[in-house]
């Protein structure tokens, strides 16, 4: 049965919502830069960075005034604390969107394009599926595809660990910046995936409260 919300309460779950999509795409567009060589898009992923941080601290600012001006049942004072902690998760998935592009941008200035991407383009494409189906169930109130979310989170896990492996045992002089580059972005990539993951963990809490 459809919940009803607060204008108020409503219009922090819609910029949550938001939120998750904006740090999605900007990871999307970083990792895209990467996979194709494309410094456009890696332009375009920093340019959403700011955007992401504002939206942050605008619900981060709506959930103190809602719990200020209204008198919440406990229920919904639980969406209010899990809505501040998925956007603090949001927000550092959208910082490592930016990490991602950053050091993309380092690597196309530096060598003009990628020339092993590893299986940076598979785990991609497991994180953002997480963060988004996170956003999903949150939405939505799934506890079955927010617990299914946690147990994905170990085939990205699996990936950076084979990533790391690659790229360590083949560094050599003359591209040993680029590699290591290229283990942070996995590294990050697994981050992402992590904090989708706590996303999933926050939507479990609020729907049984343990």
């Amino acid at each position: 049965m459809e919940r009803y919300f607060h204008k108020e309460l409503e219009a922090i779950r819609s910029k949550l919502i938001f939120m998750g999509e904006k740090s999605n795409e900007a990871g999307r567009l970083a990792i895209k830069g990467f996979i194709e060589s494309d410094l456009e898009k890696v332009e375009a992923a920093f340019a959403m960075d700011d955007q992401i941080d504002e939206l942050e601290m605008e619900i981060d600012h709506d959930a103190v005034r809602y719990i200020t001006l209204r008198s919440p049942v406990s229920s919904d004072v639980r969406l209010v604390f899990v809505a501040i902690k998925a956007s603090h998760d949001l927000e550092r998935a959208g910082d490592e969107a930016h990490s991602i592009a950053k050091r993309t941008r380092s690597i196309l200035t530096r060598d003009g394009r990628v020339k092993n991407p590893v299986a940076i383009e598979e785990m991609s494409q497991l994180a953002f599926a997480m963060l988004r189906d996170a956003i999903t169930c949150f939405l939505d109130e799934d506890l079955e595809l927010a617990r299914a979310i946690i147990e994905r989170d170990k085939e990205v896990d699996r990936l950076n660990k084979e990533n790391f492996k690659i790229l360590s045992q083949s560094v050599d002089g003359g591209e040993a910046s680029t590699q290591i580059e290229t283990i942070i972005i996995s590294k990050s990539i697994e981050r992402i995936a992590d904090h989708a993951k706590n996303l999933a963990e926050e939507v479990i809490y609020l729907l049984t409260g343990k």
